[in-house]
């Protein structure tokens, strides 16, 4: 089954931003089943990593929701899947990856630079979803905060091209 990243753009004020996400969630569900949703802690931002259906059914059924998508696209998964035990992100990455790069490419230097991790040992990189168009990677870290995030960047070699603390999960994730 294929992962979509879906980048949805958020109208709403945080009050809101609960029932947005579950009006998100559920006109997806129908067609695809949710992986995770991850707020920008603006809450400009929704990240809803779903598997099944294609980006066409998908922008539908969120048009028809009444929900804006920013993008989609086909990513993959590296890192571990998200479990219910594990900890929740608290920082998200992006990095806008270079045009030269392939896929092969990035999946070699990203197993041989993951162990540099340790070298920040206050931050867990959780898992990064990267498109199959190799345009950008979203990666999902626990950290206490941005600095340390940057360190472990740094670290492993991988550029910051925009970092964003991510709003804690409702209860209903």
């Amino acid at each position: 089954m294929t992962l979509w990243l879906v980048e949805v753009v958020v109208p709403e004020s945080r009050v809101q931003s609960d029932a947005f996400a579950g009006r998100a969630r559920a006109a997806v569900e129908g067609a695809a089943r949710v992986v995770e949703t991850t707020f920008a802690s603006d809450w400009s931002r929704l990240y809803v990593i779903v598997e099944g259906a294609n980006a066409d059914v998908l922008t539908a059924r969120l048009r028809d929701a009444d929900v804006r998508v920013a993008d989609i696209a086909p990513v993959r998964l590296v890192g571990e899947a998200p479990r219910e035990d594990a900890p929740a992100p608290s920082h998200l990455v992006e990095w806008d990856l270079p045009a030269e790069l392939k896929i092969d490419q990035y999946l070699k230097r990203k197993a041989e630079k993951t162990p540099l991790y340790a070298k920040v040992p206050e931050v867990h990189f959780l898992r990064t979803y990267v498109r199959e168009d190799m345009i950008k990677c979203v990666c999902l870290y626990d950290a206490p905060d941005e600095e340390a995030v940057r360190r472990a960047r740094d670290a492993v070699g991988a550029p910051v091209d925009r970092l964003s603390r991510v709003a804690p999960p409702s209860d209903e994730d």
